[in-house]
């Protein structure tokens, strides 16, 4: 297939912003090699490609976080030389960070301010940072509580809050870093929405993703970047198979080649589970299923209503209120999260960063994380074992990096996502539980992650999936729990047409869905 070429010519275009020959070099790894760009106001540009291709590295050049080996940055044809993020800032550009940057403790209007306080004699102006909030949160529909503290506020409603930092600064140019990578698929039209307001009042756009659907339905121009290089512009309509294939480079199936499941002895049995969150609300209320070995039981829902703290639970991470879990027979309720572990549960937590790695020790440390008796002797690590097995995972997982002994900060989203896995599959395992799977994670990754965890579930090992990701759930499911307010509300086989599942994610009960949509009952749902 031959696709459209770079468009972006030599000369920088004279309103607007253009990049011109950027390349950025860390060691031996080219992550932007000699990149064109134009971004014009009043216009969405997506950037796409998969994890790793230099997306993220070029939009931080941009914004002054790092420096380029070689190129240029124009603004209406001046050159422009930013020594850090305050002068990108003061030239007009913004950027919504994928992983948020905002102070945890600190109010919204705190955070939104910080910086470029106001008030006099090193006092805050608390009231004039409020009113800001509130007229900007206005203007732009922003619903946001000037008085909140930013770690009580929910991940959809932390992502207005980087909007409005942007916005504060009067951006012109606003840089949106896979925004929708923790949002739900309501907030994720929100956030569409508030973009296109943006372009609509002038401001020019640039969209990092790697979710087609979310390009072709809001991007106005479309580039695409594969290992650091413009590799063509896309077109909205190309189809999502084409825009896969562009960014990749091979054709990548979209959805999952499974034979279906053959379940036999029940691996993970959890009955009346009751849980609270820290501040003692119950969040899971009574949850009760089955997982079996050799199938994939999905547990779909907004994010927010208990799936959280349920996968945690399971794994111990934090303690039961009521109710029983048991791991291959064995009684795991008041287990801690080392013998759970050791008794062969595997755990791919939703946030890999935070719950699945430890950014500063190596990739080879990583991968022998919940292994590492394996590799010690009287106080010392076997660190050529350590190398050993990593180099293996890396190879069989795909897993890009010039040397294991880097850090895994090093690694993109993606292919941190397959070392936490890697690390999981590589010992026996009676139940794996995997939480968001591929939340932040390009097409071919997701193709690649999605072949594992099937292949795992044909080894028959009891597969427990928590995803928000309707698409994801559709796909792997073998059957499907909807949570609803701490409660499984139903559970339904993944045959079951999408509206009906959508209402039940919503509260509604089964029988009424099936009735609201005009689907016929299934006599074996169970409710």
């Amino acid at each position: 297939m031959v696709y459209p070429t770079e468009t972006a010519t030599a000369e920088p275009v004279d309103s607007g912003l253009s990049l011109r020959g950027m390349t950025t070099r860390f060691g031996a790894l080219v992550a932007n090699d000699s990149i064109n760009l134009d971004i014009v106001p009043g216009r969405i540009h997506c950037l796409l490609g998969e994890n790793g291709a230099g997306k993220s590295t070029l939009m931080n050049v941009l914004y002054g976080l790092l420096k380029a080996d070689e190129g240029a940055v124009y603004i209406d044809g001046v050159e422009q030389h930013f020594r850090d993020s305050r002068d990108a800032i003061d030239a007009g550009i913004g950027m919504v960070h994928q992983h948020f940057m905002l102070i945890d403790v600190f109010t919204v209007a705190e955070n939104i301010v910080l910086g470029r306080e106001p008030g006099k004699f090193g006092l805050l102006n608390t009231g004039s940072a409020r009113q800001q909030v509130r007229e900007l949160s206005e203007r732009y529909h922003l619903d946001v509580n000037p008085d909140a503290v930013v770690e009580d506020l929910p991940v959809g409603v932390q992502q207005r809050v980087e909007s409005l930092k942007a916005l504060c600064n009067d951006a012109k140019y606003l840089i949106f870093d896979e925004p929708t990578a923790v949002l739900t698929p309501q907030e994720t039209d929100e956030l569409m929405g508030i973009m296109r307001a943006l372009r609509d009042e002038g401001h020019a756009i640039v969209f990092i993703t790697h979710k087609l659907h979310e390009v072709r339905a809001v991007a106005d121009d479309i580039t695409v970047i594969r290992r650091g290089r413009v590799v063509g512009q896309a077109t909205q309509d190309m189809t999502e198979a084409e825009l896969a294939e562009m960014m990749v480079g091979r054709s990548v199936s979209l959805r999952v080649d499974k034979d279906p499941a053959v379940p036999g002895e029940v691996r993970l049995e959890v009955e009346g589970l009751r849980v609270s969150d820290p501040t003692g609300a119950v969040v899971v209320n009574g949850v009760s299923f089955e997982v079996c070995s050799g199938e994939i039981l999905c547990v779909a829902g907004v994010q927010g209503n208990g799936q959280t703290e349920l996968a945690s639970a399971l794994l111990g991470l934090i303690p039961i209120l009521g109710g029983t879990v048991k791991l291959g027979g064995k009684d795991t309720t008041k287990a801690n999260t080392r013998t759970t572990l050791q008794s062969g549960m595997g755990y791919v937590p939703e946030d890999r960063q935070k719950d699945g790695m430890i950014s500063e020790l190596t990739i080879a440390e990583n991968l022998v994380l919940d292994q590492i008796d394996e590799y010690a002797s009287f106080g010392r690590l076997d660190l050529g074992g350590l190398g050993r097995n990593a180099e293996a995972l890396v190879s069989e997982f795909d897993v890009r990096t010039p040397s294991v002994d880097l850090p895994a900060s090093s690694l993109s989203g993606g292919n941190q996502q397959k070392l936490v896995l890697a690390r999981e599959l590589s010992r026996p395992l009676q139940v794996l539980v995997a939480s968001q799977p591929t939340r932040g994670v390009d097409v071919g990754a997701i193709e690649f992650l999605h072949k594992r965890i099937v292949a795992e579930r044909d080894k028959g090992t009891a597969v427990l999936i928590v995803s928000t990701e309707l698409d994801e759930v559709e796909n792997l499911a073998d059957r499907i729990a909807v949570m609803y307010r701490g409660k499984v509300v139903g559970i339904v086989p993944p045959s079951t047409p999408r509206d009906v599942i959508g209402l039940m994610m919503a509260g509604t009960p089964y029988p009424e869905a099936c009735a609201s949509c005009g689907v016929a009952v299934d006599e074996e749902v169970t409710v």
